[in-house]
């Protein structure tokens, strides 16, 4: 049996309220989800429903409550340093250049800087940043900032590739065409991707499964569906295929009630 790049068995997260440390919030309950090496999952469900809060815990950022992760095959303690995590909000450092903030993991791994800065500049290539290296960030548009941040991830080789919603920011335009580039460099080297977002065409369009999950508190899996269109994909062109319908149909059967019952609990936490 093929192992998992990346497996969350049972994982509960529980956290005390911060308004009232004796009552307690559970986030994620009962939650198993595995991930092949060379697949691509897309983790979809209500806002707020303790999507990231998965991610976290896969990347080692979060202990959980109960339940364990492993790590192609191996218990995880700790970070995980076989994962890669692009965040949704932006992590470049605003005093370095786009160069410097793709070179900046390479150097923490003590990569000599004449040879982090060649890879560097060879991955701002490969996101289409060639001969901007010396930008800053306040000096790049949202896209070219999302691709430098890609770059900045994919510079170090991660065996698994954690996502939080990192296009949501972006124009469709600008969004579609980072889809289409993060699907084209996956398939290059076919690593395992965990992707979490909240727009099921973007799931659909980009992943080998998408992993519905339920409205919180206490979210949990409630439907698995492969993605079964054929590769390469375009992500534009893509939506008008009759699969595409279908299965967009099947999953949103499946949602709908969950995103209802969140939007519901958003509207009693703020009245």
């Amino acid at each position: 049996m093929a192992v998992h790049a990346l497996e969350l068995i049972d994982i509960r997260c529980t956290f005390r309220a911060k308004d009232d440390h004796s009552q307690r919030y559970t986030a994620v309950a009962d939650t198993t989800l595995r991930i092949a090496d060379g697949e691509f999952v897309s983790v979809v469900g209500p806002t707020g429903c303790g999507k990231s809060t998965l991610l976290n815990v896969g990347a080692g950022l979060l202990e959980p409550s109960s339940g364990s992760v492993r790590v192609f095959g191996q218990p995880l303690s700790g970070i995980n340093t076989r994962a890669g995590y692009m965040f949704q909000s932006e992590a470049l450092l605003p005093w370095r250049s786009a160069l410097d903030n793709v070179k900046v993991g390479l150097q923490y791994r003590g990569v000599p800087d004449a040879q982090a800065r060649e890879q560097a500049e060879a991955w701002l290539a490969r996101v289409g940043l060639a001969g901007f290296g010396d930008r800053y960030p306040h000096q790049l548009s949202g896209g070219m900032r999302k691709r430098t941040a890609l770059a900045q991830v994919l510079a170090l080789d991660p065996d698994i590739i954690l996502m939080d919603e990192p296009f949501s920011a972006l124009d469709i335009q600008t969004r579609q065409l980072m889809e289409n580039e993060v699907l084209d460099l996956w398939a290059a080297k076919k690593k395992a991707v965990l992707f979490i977002t909240h727009d099921l065409d973007e799931a659909i369009a980009m992943s080998d499964r998408v992993v519905v999950l339920s409205a919180g508190p206490a979210t949990h899996p409630i439907g698995e569906f492969e993605i079964d269109l054929p590769r390469p994909r375009d992500v534009a062109e893509v939506r008008v295929h009759p699969r595409f319908v279908e299965l967009h149909t099947q999953i949103w059967n499946v949602l709908r009630d969950e995103v209802l019952k969140g939007y519901a609990q958003q509207l009693k936490a703020v009245a």
